[in-house]
Formats: C-alpha cells, sequence, structure tokens
C-alpha cells in the first residue's frame, strides 16, 4: 500500500492519514490502546461498559441526536471493544466528515457518565452477557481461555464476568475513562477523499489542545509457559456436542505468527484480514472431518493480538459421533503437518488465496483504516502494509517448523462441550464484541 504518511502531535496523538480518491468518502478512526486484556478481577467487562457510555453523549452531542445527525448527512458510526483495544469511527460522506472529527475530539474529554445512565446500561450489558451465554461455544470458549491463561488478561471474555458486571460502579467506569482516553494512548487514522495537508491541519486544531494525560500503567501480566496438556468439560443443556482444542501461539508481530497464518490455511482454509473467508472444503480438517462424517464443520482461527494468544480449532460433532472419534482424527491431522512437509501446491494455493481475500477484505476504505489502527496499535502500520508479502516469504520447511514448535499435546488446551437434553440455539461468533 502507497501513500500512508505517519504524525505525531505535541500531546502524543499519533495520526495516520492515507488519500483515496476513488470515491467521495472519508472513514475516521480513533483507536484507544485499552482492552480486555488489562482488566483486573474486579472490573472484567469495563472497557466494553465504557465504550457504550461513550455513545450516551456530552453536552455538545447530546447522545439523542447523535444518530440523526449522522445519518442525516449520509453517515455511519460505531465502536468495538476488543482484548487489545477500544475503538470509534465515523464513515462520512468526504464534505461531511468534519462532524466525524469534531465528536470524537469532544467525546475524549467530555462524556458524561451518570448515575441514572450507568444503571440503564448495567441492564443492557448483563442481558447481552445472558444472550451469549445462549450458545454453546460461548460457554466452550470462555472455559478453554480461562485453562489456558491463568495469569494473563487474556483469561476473561471482553464482555466480563456476571460478578463484575453487577457491582462495578460509575465511579469505576469514569475513572478508567480518564485514565485511558487521552490523546498519548490514542491513534486517530483517516482514509478516504482528502489532502493530506488540509486533513493534518484540521486535526491539529480540533485535537492538539487537549492536554496530553499521565501515561497509563496498563494493568498486564505474562503468562508462564504452559508445562502440559490442560483439559475441560461443558456440560450444559443443548443438541449439539463441541470439540475445541487450543494452541498457545505468539504475538503478531512474530514471525512465525504468518507461518502459522499458512498452516491454518492449509489445516482448515485461509481466514481474511476483515473477516472474510474463502470456501474451505479442499482444506485438509474438512477432508478428514467433514467429509468422513465425523464433524459437520471444522474451523480454525488467528487472531492477531499483542501478547501470545491462541490457535483455536472447533469442530461441530455430528449426532452419534463421539468427542473421543472426533479427536483422534484430528490428531492424526495434526500429526501428519508436524512430520511431514505440506506439499507445494497446498503452498501455492494457501498464498494465492491470501492475496484474494486480502483484496477483498481490504478494498473499504473503513476496512483499510481499521487495519492500519489496529496494526500500529500492536506494532507499526507497516504491519498491515507488509501482510501478504511476510505470507508470500514462508517456505514448506517454516509450515512444517511452526507445526512442529506449536502443536504439540504440552501446549494445548482440549475442550469438550457434552450437550444434556434441553433445548439448544444458534451458534453465536464471540470473536470480537460490537455496539
Amino acid at each position: 500500500m502507497a501513500g500512508v504518511t505517519r504524525h505525531q502531535l505535541s500531546n502524543g496523538l499519533t495520526v495516520l492519514l492515507k488519500e483515496q480518491h476513488n470515491a467521495p468518502l472519508i472513514s475516521w478512526w480513533v483507536m484507544y490502546r485499552i482492552g480486555s486484556r488489562n482488566e483486573r478481577t474486579g472490573q472484567t467487562g469495563i472497557s466494553h461498559w465504557v465504550e457504550h457510555m461513550m455513545f450516551k453523549g456530552t453536552e455538545q452531542f447530546p447522545g439523542s441526536v447523535l444518530d440523526k445527525l449522522i445519518s442525516r448527512e449520509g453517515g455511519s458510526w460505531n465502536a468495538m471493544t476488543s482484548m487489545d483495544y477500544t475503538v470509534y469511527y465515523e464513515t462520512m460522506p468526504a464534505d461531511q466528515i468534519d462532524l466525524g472529527l469534531r465528536l470524537e475530539a469532544d467525546r475524549m474529554v467530555n462524556a458524561r457518565f451518570t448515575e441514572a445512565e450507568v444503571e440503564s446500561e448495567r441492564t443492557v450489558i448483563i442481558s447481552e452477557r445472558q444472550g451469549a451465554e445462549n450458545s454453546p461455544l460461548f460457554w466452550l470458549s470462555e472455559e478453554v481461555r480461562a485453562a489456558a491463561f491463568r495469569v494473563h488478561g487474556y483469561h476473561h471474555e471482553i464482555i466480563g464476568d456476571m460478578a463484575d458486571l453487577e457491582t462495578m460502579t460509575r465511579d469505576d467506569l469514569y475513572n478508567h475513562y480518564r485514565r485511558h482516553y487521552m490523546p498519548n494512548n490514542a491513534i486517530a487514522v483517516a482514509v478516504g477523499d482528502f489532502q493530506t495537508e488540509a486533513m493534518l491541519k484540521r486535526i491539529e486544531e480540533l485535537y492538539g489542545s487537549i492536554p496530553a494525560g499521565d501515561a497509563p500503567k496498563l494493568f498486564a501480566r505474562p503468562e508462564p509457559e504452559q508445562a502440559g496438556e490442560r483439559r475441560v468439560i461443558v456440560e450444559r443443556p443443548h443438541s449439539t456436542a463441541f470439540l475445541e482444542i487450543a494452541y498457545h501461539v505468539p504475538a503478531s508481530s512474530h514471525d512465525d505468527w504468518f507461518k502459522l497464518a499458512i498452516l491454518n490455511s492449509v489445516l482448515t482454509g485461509p481466514s481474511g484480514m476483515g473477516g472474510g473467508s474463502i470456501d474451505n472444503k479442499t482444506s485438509r480438517l474438512y477432508k478428514a472431518l467433514v467429509e468422513t462424517e465425523l464433524t459437520a464443520d471444522v474451523d480454525g482461527g488467528l487472531m492477531a493480538s499483542i501478547d501470545p494468544y491462541l490457535y483455536d480449532l472447533v469442530a461441530t460433532i455430528r449426532p452419534g459421533r463421539t468427542h473421543e472419534e472426533v479427536e483422534a482424527a484430528l490428531d492424526e491431522q495434526i500429526n501428519l503437518v508436524r512430520n511431514e512437509n505440506i506439499s507445494q501446491q497446498e503452498l501455492d494455493k494457501a498464498k494465492k488465496q491470501a492475496r484474494a481475500l486480502f483484496a477483498y477484505s481490504t478494498e473499504r476504505v473503513s476496512s483499510q483504516a481499521y487495519w492500519l489502527a489496529f496494526a500500529e496499535n500492536f506494532d507499526r502500520y507497516t504491519w498491515f502494509e507488509n501482510y501478504v508479502s511476510r505470507l508470500e516469504a514462508v517456505t514448506v520447511e517454516d509450515v512444517r517448523e511452526v507445526a512442529q514448535r506449536y502443536l504439540r499435546p504440552q501446549n494445548r488446551t482440549v475442550g469438550w462441550f457434552v450437550p444434556l437434553a434441553g433445548d439448544g440455539d444458534e451458534d453465536m461468533d464471540d470473536m470480537e464484541d460490537e455496539e
């Protein structure tokens, strides 16, 4: 990608700008370096709750009129809380983007946290947590993650533990906001139809006078190396059985992450940068598990993360089949990639698919802006620029090497969801919480 410029205001705000003049649109993102990984016991879910409160408005932009203001101008806006960040965005017609710029500058410092709105939102978030609990994969994922991480903040779900959602106070939320919402803890990105010099000048006018705060001391504890396989069993009313296996893998800034991305493509099919996907019916695990009617589905997940996280394999077990059968078949495929090289044809196909997915997933200005902010948060924005070239550099030998290094029984947590008699609900995707 060409044309990205990086700037830093005197108050510490990092600004990334990329002109793209093929459509009269601009996407504006403000990402804060705070997510669920930084939450202590007793305050799990606080980052997500603060995100909700940011939509309650300020004196200048009351929450009751913001949706109308943005919709009237033909724009869209939203926010997301992840393990590693909280982010807000507006995508607007180019001549109306000033509304988004002013809105984010204002709520960086002037958000209101009234007792009444905090209590109202407590009910909403508890209901959101209860809705997620209708999914067997939520329960299974929560238990697997908690077993895989004993120390690190990746231990808990983004939405938080019910005990904390019931007890956190207005002051807890407001103090979290004041500690982390400041220009020197934020990354601002604009992609679209603008002139860089004029855009930077306007950002300086709106954000430059916001004072830098004391650099937040982010709560983060390194996870000790796992020294043996861990297992969890979840038994709840439902109609379907699931198997999840999670291996510890390095942070996304590590070279091995790209090798693991190719390995995942070979095993379960590639995942797109912006959530896109390509049919996985030619992948190894599809052929070994789905075509043999052991499972109805199988998928793999490799998330980009600041700290070492997990590579997940999840299988939906067919009625009449057992966890033992599916786990044995999956282990057979894991052992194959650990002990034998993949073919050059498989490697070439994985790279071709990666190029296509990258193009599909990042063609919109909003996707590009998000990924630039995302990459800058855990490494540098150039991680995003070099994404395809780093995948292209992976060799057949690299794939076997990372399979041997990370896909070891001693490095994994195995979770079984065992259905009990009762009604079940549709599965949900809990990878990331969105407003």
